[in-house]
């Protein structure tokens, strides 16, 4: 059984009971009555509410995690912290990848060798979040180190489905009700790729333009900050609220790679019918020929994660050896064979592509692709495959995916991408292209 977003929030009850479970019934009855009742799901009504309403709102949260965490284990540990500053987010509860550092909370890496392991002091970010009044709610799920071993997170949409990976618990919190949004991290795909499956709003900034002290590392050149919402005007709102220009709307024609990308067959026939849908609705698409630089470039960010993440978590393959889980043990031991020439050379490919991609974003600023190859993985050991973002992180532009209106079935992200620096540009874009899709009808990807 699959849900929407809108259904998934109304009907947490039946999901519950789709899980095996009935927290709900089991719920005192004043507590059952309030999950029951209208509540604060969007960021955007959490930022319309007064005062009174967010503290009413966080208590909401948590009963909300209470109900539904049981089947879902978004959370690494929950626990709600007091505003410590005054701003326009003030009150307003938020979830944090369990990579990011926060002092006297959980921060564990995703790792049964880290178990138990406290911060000491919060990252850069969670300073910037609290300063602006943001109350951290707990830490959300990693894969261990944000590579590659998958934690016991579920897809809200089906639980029998992988909710992706690296930020697994960050984009099913959101995903299910649980927080209006939350802070992730992406290295290849580990926050477009969750939002894609999710059925979320997942919007990766330009490369270094949020914070990444305190912040766990796989490879310096790629890990960028995020953060997921369910609408992209939520995100927007967001980005506002955190002092980021967030522009204005642009009129200007669109790009999709042509040939596409290869994908799965639901993603395919939805990103072709969801290009259909935009141009009947008048939006200006043409068609770019980028799927082989594509290709080149999902390659070259393997080589720099390789690389650079090897060289970083050496000393932990040594301390812990075969302690240590498999696939970063791997590749430690792999990325330690690749030469410094050849990362230099990948270096040098990257760079030249970002200069070819500003003159293709010159005629199409904004350009569409599959936000993932398909729909989520059946199980939880495999959190899919990044090909379809890990080139865009590679270059470091901003990317955003946006839920697409499937008729039915699990949910598929549409990604969009403008040049370094012009993450305004892309937001505004999405909210657009997110308004074409509410008006118009919902589109089949069986046929």
């Amino acid at each position: 059984m699959t849900h929407t977003r809108r259904e998934f929030l109304k009907k947490s009850a039946a999901v519950g009971a789709a899980a095996g479970i009935s927290e709900l019934a089991a719920l005192p009855q004043g507590i059952a009555a309030a999950v029951e009742s209208p509540r604060m799901v969007t960021l955007t009504e959490w930022l319309r509410a007064d005062r009174e309403a967010r503290k009413r709102g966080v208590e909401e949260c948590l009963r909300r995690i209470r109900e539904l965490e049981p089947s879902i284990h978004a959370w690494v540990q929950v626990k709600p912290e007091n505003p410590t500053g005054e701003g326009p987010l003030s009150g307003i509860p938020f979830g944090a990848k369990d990579i990011i550092e926060t002092q006297g909370m959980a921060t564990e890496y995703g790792s049964p060798l880290y178990k138990g392991r406290i911060g000491s002091s919060d990252a850069a970010i969670i300073r910037e979040m609290r300063g602006r009044g943001a109350v951290l709610l707990g830490k959300t799920v990693t894969t261990a180190f944000a590579y590659r071993t998958a934690g016991p997170t579920r897809n809200p949409r089906n639980l029998d489905h992988s909710p992706g990976g690296s930020s697994s618990g960050s984009a099913a919190a959101v995903a299910a009700g649980m927080v209006p949004f939350t802070i992730g991290e992406q290295t290849r795909g580990s926050m477009l790729r969750p939002a894609s499956y999710c059925g979320v709003t997942g919007f990766k900034p330009t490369y270094d333009l949020l914070p990444m002290e305190g912040v766990l590392p796989v490879s310096k050149s790629l890990d960028t900050l995020g953060l997921f919402t369910h609408s992209p005007a939520d995100i927007i709102a967001l980005w506002k609220a955190l002092g980021h220009p967030v522009g204005r709307e642009e009129q200007f024609a669109f790009g999709a790679p042509d040939p596409v990308p290869e994908c799965e067959p639901e993603m395919a026939n939805a990103f072709r019918k969801a290009l259909s849908l935009l141009r009947r609705s008048g939006i200006n698409i043409k068609p770019v020929d980028i799927s082989a630089m594509l290709a080149k470039l999902d390659d070259a960010n393997s080589t720099l994660m390789f690389y650079e993440g090897a060289r970083f978590h050496e000393p932990r393959l040594k301390e812990f050896g075969t302690q240590l889980d498999k696939p970063l043990a791997d590749l430690i031991r792999d990325g330690l064979k690749i030469p410094v020439e050849k990362y230099n050379e990948t270096k040098r490919y990257v760079a030249e592509s970002r200069v070819r991609m500003a003159e293709i974003f010159k005629s199409t600023p904004v350009i569409l692709t599959p936000a993932a190859t398909g729909p989520a993985p059946l199980g939880l050991s495999n959190t899919g495959d990044p090909r379809m973002d890990a080139p865009w992180t590679a270059l470091g532009t901003p990317a955003i995916s946006i839920p697409m209106p499937i008729e039915s079935g699990l949910p598929l992200g549409l990604q969009l991408t403008a040049d370094l620096g012009q993450d305004s540009r892309v937001l505004q874009a999405a909210v657009l292209l997110q308004q074409h899709f509410d008006a118009a009808p919902k589109i089949s990807v069986l046929h």
